[in-house]
């Protein structure tokens, strides 16, 4: 038992011993070719098919929203609260010492409300949000290609790319949208809806009369109904520390400025509420009956379809003055981003070198 005992730690020592000398043969190993790798400067041009890479990368984001439903009218004016996530993939492509080129793709909501946003104590800016009432959601899938300029250079391969470095990055996306809110429970009179309850799509309802028969004198005449697929232009700036010899960390602050003003389904006039083909579309254009304010007027108001509803002085109804939203602006939303970026196919060129 005792000599067995003995050839049994005999073999665990020669093994470990073994074991141990690869592991500082392959250290070795591995430490002369990244020393290699970082000396070389190929054989074709200042920077060669070799030091150029790949490399694919995991986002988390935050999504903010600011438009005509934000907290106030301010351009960049957002409530943090309603920040949303968002997940996504990328792929760069290193293309020069300070140059590289990154596709990605983005899922994530935005959301505002004027109720939970706005302050009805603010006479000058939050009062009339407040009133106005309207809410939305929107579940945005982004397609995005950017230009990323790294202020530290790397001239060599990707082994002596810089610990970190900030950066810029600007480029064009296209993404798709569809705006939606909670339908309440009732019409504007009192009237059961069917959708109470549930996110129902904005744009079939034409909130801003996008599908009714506006007359020449109608403040939204000539409006037509907005597109799902829009363009928008990202840029930011970002930090990107070196984890590992294949392995990024990146944070990154950017902003989207749209071409499309409709991303919260807000933008012109009010429209007469006789226009709208259905209740739905007019509990979900005017929504001042849903709040119990004391000492604020409304006045009886006889739409197109000999309906009487009654509004809050100056929402519901046609009138130059009656604004739903603020066309001249835009909206924009910004995108907070960690990125973990491995770089692609380099551990087996590494093996070229031994």
């Amino acid at each position: 038992m005792i000599r067995t005992m003995r050839w049994f730690f005999l073999v665990g020592f020669i093994l470990s011993g073994v074991n141990l000398a690869f592991s500082q043969m392959d250290h070795r190993t591995i430490r002369k070719n990244n020393k290699r790798l970082m000396t070389y400067r190929g054989k074709k041009s200042n920077f060669s098919k070799e030091k150029k890479y790949f490399s694919a990368g995991f986002t988390l984001s935050a999504l903010n929203y600011y438009g005509d439903l934000a907290p106030n009218p301010g351009r960049f004016s957002t409530d943090l609260s309603f920040t949303r996530p968002a997940i996504g993939f990328s792929l760069s492509h290193r293309m020069g010492p300070r140059y590289s080129l990154t596709a990605g793709f983005m899922y994530g909501t935005l959301k505002g409300s004027d109720f939970s946003s706005a302050d009805p104590e603010d006479a000058q800016n939050g009062k009339y949000r407040y009133y106005r009432n309207l809410s939305f959601r929107n579940r945005i899938k982004e397609f995005s290609v950017v230009a990323v300029y790294d202020l530290f250079e790397n001239q060599t391969t990707y082994m002596s790319r810089p610990n970190w470095t900030p950066f810029v990055f600007a480029g064009l996306a296209v993404f798709h949208h569809n705006p939606q809110a909670l339908a309440p429970a009732t019409g504007l009179n009192g009237e059961p809806l069917a959708e109470a309850g549930e996110w129902v799509n904005l744009r079939p309802l034409g909130t801003e009369g996008q599908y009714a028969k506006l007359e020449s004198t109608d403040q939204n005449y000539g409006i037509k109904p907005y597109n799902l697929i829009q363009l928008s232009i990202p840029m930011g700036v970002g930090v990107r520390f070196k984890l590992h010899d294949v392995v990024d960390f990146s944070a990154e602050l950017g902003f989207r400025y749209l071409f499309t003003d409709y991303i919260d389904d807000v933008s012109r006039n009010y429209v007469d509420l006789g226009i709208l083909d259905s209740e739905l579309a007019r509990a979900l254009s005017y929504r001042g009956n849903e709040l119990t304010i004391p000492d604020v007027p409304r006045t009886p108001v006889t739409a197109r379809n000999g309906e009487t509803y009654l509004l809050i002085n100056g929402y519901g109804y046609e009138y130059r003055s009656n604004n739903r939203g603020r066309s001249e602006n835009k909206d924009i939303f910004m995108v907070t981003t960690f990125r973990i970026s491995y770089i692609v196919g380099k551990t087996m060129h590494r093996a070229k070198f031994r």
